[in-house]
Formats: C-alpha cells, structure tokens, sequence
C-alpha cells in the first residue's frame, strides 16, 4: 500500500450528534482503502490528537508517509506533533476553494491546477508567473499562507505519488450520507458490512487478473508503450538512456528509476521516456513498475477477511473496559420546525439553484422556454374550487 493517507472528517445527525473521523489510502488499483475510523464530539484538538495516536500505533511513523487534508488548524497543529517524520500535505482541492472564496476569482482556476499537477519547477515557475501577472494576492496566497510544498506536486518535500486531494476520504463520507443519523453502534455495523463486501468483492477482482498490474495502472501504462514509438534512444552509460521526440526529451535512470521529465520519480510508473528506454536497454518495463502497482500487492492487500463483530453476548471485552465509565454526550434540545438534513456547503462550494417554470410548475426551465400549451396545476394552488 502507498504510504498516502487522507484524513477528514464528517458530522453525524444521530441524537448525539458528533464527528466521525476518518483516515484512508488507495490500494495499487487507485480505490479507497479505509485505515481507522473515530466517533469523537467535534473536530478540535483533543479529538485529532487521541484518532492520530491510534492512527499511529497502525501505520507507525517514517518520512515515507505522507498525510493529506484539509487547512484546519487543529489537525494541522496535531499532525506535527503525533506524526514527527511525516510530512504533511494540504488538499489541493480545499485551496482551490478557498481561493475562489476569498479572492472571487473562479477564472484563474485552470493556471492553479496546472501548477498543481506540474512534474517539473519550471513547468510549475511558468504558471505561477501567469498567476502572480493576474492576481498577484492570490500568487502570495499560495506561497507564504498555504506554501508551495503542500500543494504543488513538485516541491512536495516527501512522496504522495499522484494523489493531490482527499477526494478518497470524500469517497467514503459520501458512502455514509443515508445512515448518518443511525445511532453510534447501529453506523459501525454498516460500516463494517460494507468493508467486508468491499474486500470480498475486490479479492475476487484480484484473483481474476491475467495482467502484472491491477488494472487501473495496466491501462494507464499500455497507451506509453505506442507513445514510445518513434522515440530516438541513445545509451549514455550502462544505466543511464537519453530519449528524443515529441514535445519534451528525457535523460532516464533505469537503475535508479528516474526521468528528467519527472513523472517517472513522482507516480513511481514508468513515463514514455524510461518505456523507450527499456526497449531499448532489453529490459522489461514492468520491472520498473512500483511493486505497489502489481497484482501480487492487489492480493495482499485483501488477503484477511473482516468478519461480523457478532452479538453483544459474544464480546470478550477487557475487565478494564467493563469496569470504565462512560457518560453519554449532552443532547442539546431540539429546534423548532423541521431538522434540517442537508448540510452547510464547504467553504467555496457552490450549489447550482433548481429553477421552476411559472407556467407549469416544472423544475428544470423557465416560463418563457416552457412546451406546455395550457400549463400544469403541479405544484400551484387550485383554482376555481367549488366553496
């Protein structure tokens, strides 16, 4: 498994309310692999600090591991004091949104995730200076508020592959949305029957492979090894190939699997230029291949099965668990009207507004670009009703 973990959480709607956090990576074939799962009272520091300790005593601790999330600043805060090794990246997409909400400026959005995605500094120099030249607050937003090594792929200090966001994390929560407001115990169980499915269902996936890699990475790779034809490769030494043609040339370690290009260093997949190159040094390209991509790591990630927790009368709890005190979370008295079931949009998160037809009554259009020849009654008050 990558050592790239997200973590997020999302509020629960039960009658004792809460947080449930969450932490996750990606198996070889690019789909979430949920670590750990938290019910705390809120995101603050107490919480985030007991979830990453136990976290930690999971994963461990090393400056191969990179965690991904949002700008709080209570995880931010924890993150460097349970984790001393790792290294910390912000979603890229949660900057994304903060910059359309603090600066209004949703135009400049296709030159940020361009400098996000950017393999090389000088890819990444080039559109940050049509940032800076556009909206100079938001280039300085970027480099001394947020700071470009915890967005920008390139001066990413440690190894987070291609996983720039927390979208798997986002994945999960959006998994859960109709059994939010399931008592604590009630939520688990459904988690955990979706975990044993999931693990079930993708070891049958991984035991059908016919491919070196899972399948996400095998069609990502195929299309380079068409890409690689035509590419003029010279040998510059036992280890060390210069590829030509197409719009960027490449100098490749095939040794050491590395690429001028970057992309090779970074994904850990080889780029055109090392497929090119291993054609050429008589190697296979699949022995460049990160063995996190391969179908013998597929395998083992769902090699254990997640069984049932069973009922109540079946626990073997600890005596010291048995013997704890534990008092049930304050219920706040309940607001008039109708509970609301739909949550606070994010910060920059925009939802489009359904527009309804003053002649129909339809959702979907306006009046003026209404079909209806003599209107629907759906949705208006009746007319003419008999007293």
């Amino acid at each position: 498994m990558r050592k790239v973990v997200g973590i997020d959480g999302t509020f629960l709607k039960g009658q004792y309310r809460g947080v449930l956090l969450v932490a996750t990576a990606q198996d070889g074939n690019g789909q979430c692999y949920p670590l750990a799962w938290g019910i705390v009272d809120s995101e603050n520091e107490d919480a985030w600090s007991w979830f990453l300790t136990q976290l930690k005593e999971i994963i461990g601790d090393t400056d191969e591991l990179a965690l991904i999330s949002d700008r709080a600043p209570s995880i931010k805060k924890v993150i460097s004091t349970v984790f001393e090794k790792a290294h910390h990246g912000a979603c890229a997409w949660h900057v994304a949104q903060n910059i359309k909400n603090k600066f209004k400026c949703a135009d400049i959005m296709g030159s940020y995730w361009s400098t996000v995605n950017a393999y090389r500094c000088e890819d990444f120099t080039g559109y940050m200076i049509e940032i800076s030249n556009r909206y100079p607050r938001v280039a300085e937003y970027l480099e001394k508020e947020v700071g470009f090594e915890k967005w920008s792929r390139c001066h990413y200090p440690g190894l987070r592959y291609n996983i720039t966001t927390t979208n798997m994390v986002e994945s999960l929560n959006s998994m859960l949305v109709n059994v939010r407001d399931f008592p604590y115990v009630a939520l688990l169980n459904v988690i955990q029957e979706k975990m044993s499915k999931w693990w079930n269902d993708r070891r049958i996936v991984a035991t059908a492979i016919t491919t070196p890699l899972t399948p996400s990475r095998e069609s990502e790779l195929r299309p380079r090894f068409a890409q690689s034809n035509g590419r003029h490769t010279s040998q510059l030494n036992p280890i060390t190939y210069h590829v030509k043609g197409g719009e960027l040339e490449g100098v490749v370690d095939i040794f050491n699997k590395t690429c001028t290009c970057k992309e090779f260093d970074i994904d850990k997949l080889p780029c055109v230029h090392a497929v090119a190159a291993a054609h050429h040094a008589q190697v296979s390209v699949y022995n460049l291949v990160s063995p996190y991509y391969t179908k013998e790591y597929y395998l083992l990630a769902y090699g254990e099965t997640i069984y049932p927790v069973g009922s109540q009368s079946q626990w073997d709890v600890p005596n010291e668990v048995v013997t704890r005190i534990v008092l049930p979370r304050e219920v706040k008295e309940k607001k008039r009207g109708r509970p609301k079931t739909s949550r606070f949009p994010s910060v920059g998160e925009f939802r489009k507004r359904k527009n309804r037809c003053g002649k129909c009554g339809a959702y979907g259009h306006y009046k003026k670009k209404c079909n209806s020849q003599t209107g629907s009654t759906e949705g208006n008050p009746p007319t003419n009703v008999p007293g």
